[in-house]
């Protein structure tokens, strides 16, 4: 991952889970918020997606405070043209994807190393303490 843009020297970073923290999808038609067509292996695929009431303007105005980090264990041909419409202002442009995670134990993980920062400067958020 980058280093911190300098506009952000010194802030905290705040990463920010997707799926279950920021949104809920599904492969299952629903009232969707927003209907994501991905390729999965040569089909294209609905994913159908429920975002969390004011999450756009959560993200716009942690980002007046914090480094804002998206992590994710999804793979970035869904979490990407996700993270575009939701992240419209380009709060979080630092963004990891699954592969930037390690598969342990039947799980993949999010490697805090990865982003680079001091723990003690670093706030997750996340809906499940075993992915991180």
């Amino acid at each position: 991952m980058r280093p911190q843009a300098k506009a952000l020297k010194g802030r905290k970073t705040l990463i920010l889970d997707v799926d279950e923290t920021l949104v809920h999808s599904s492969f299952q038609p629903c009232e969707a918020d927003i209907e994501l067509p991905i390729d999965i292996e040569g089909r294209i695929c609905n994913i159908y997606i429920k975002v969390r009431p004011d999450c756009c303007q959560f993200i716009d105005e942690v980002g007046k405070y914090f480094e804002v980090v998206i992590f994710t264990a999804s793979l970035s041909k869904y979490a990407i043209p996700l993270m575009n419409i939701l992240d419209q202002n380009n709060v979080a442009p630092q963004r990891l994807f699954r592969d930037h995670c390690t598969f342990h134990q039947g799980l993949f993980v999010k490697d805090m190393q990865r982003i680079g920062r001091r723990l003690e400067d670093t706030i997750i958020i996340d809906n499940s303490p075993n992915s991180y």
